[in-house]
């Protein structure tokens, strides 16, 4: 039994998606997590998705009404820092 998750609720933190935004994404045409991603930055924070890629992935196997691994993963990158120009022409960087 799937239980129906408000369209308000919060499924990525970091770039403050809901519910309601995911399903309009896979409703204009997202048939997996990078195209969800590409349409509402969900996976995109700091964390790169590894709060929200599953529940993601559950809201597009709910909608679609397709198996789990259909609907894909997306790529980790990890987080980065700022690098002043000054640290690159010295090759100093941390």
């Amino acid at each position: 039994m799937v239980t129906e998750l408000a369209d308000d609720m919060i499924v990525c933190r970091c770039e403050e998606v809901t519910v309601g935004e995911i399903k309009n994404a896979i409703h204009e045409g997202a048939r997996d997590i990078v195209g969800v991603k590409r349409r509402t930055r969900a996976g995109m924070g700091l964390c790169q998705g590894r709060t929200c890629e599953k529940l993601v992935q559950q809201l597009l196997v709910q909608e679609l009404h397709i198996p789990p691994n259909e609907a894909g993963s997306s790529s980790a990158r990890p987080p980065v820092r700022p690098v002043t120009f000054g640290e690159l022409a010295k090759g100093e960087v941390i």
